[in-house]
């Protein structure tokens, strides 16, 4: 015969089962959805380094979420042409809104 203590025990570990599946999966896609947040060029590949090194021990999971995080390309701060180039359009689009409303 089945007493309470039996299924509460039961109970407890198909919850800490639960748990334990959940956070295996959070962790393995959170590197992907860093990288996808972030419109990394090589988001598919990050993801699949995440889940592969967490299958594998997970030195390739600390890989993974580093390289998600990492910075890439040039950012308009940071590059004076770009900088000139929305400066020039700025004023562009300045002029046109000028020259409409001259035109009304």
């Amino acid at each position: 015969m089945i007493d309470f203590a039996t299924l509460f025990a039961w109970f407890v570990i198909a919850v800490l089962f639960g748990v334990i599946v959940v956070a295996i999966v959070a962790l393995g896609s959170l590197p992907g959805r860093i990288a996808r947040r972030k419109n990394h060029p090589h988001a598919s590949a990050i993801e699949a380094a995440s889940w592969l090194g967490l299958l594998l021990g997970g030195i390739g999971w600390v890989v993974a979420f580093v390289w998600a995080l990492i910075p890439f390309g040039t950012s308009t701060t940071e590059d004076p042409s770009l900088r000139q180039q929305v400066a020039d359009l700025q004023s562009e689009v300045q002029s046109l809104k000028s020259q409409l409303a001259q035109s009304n």
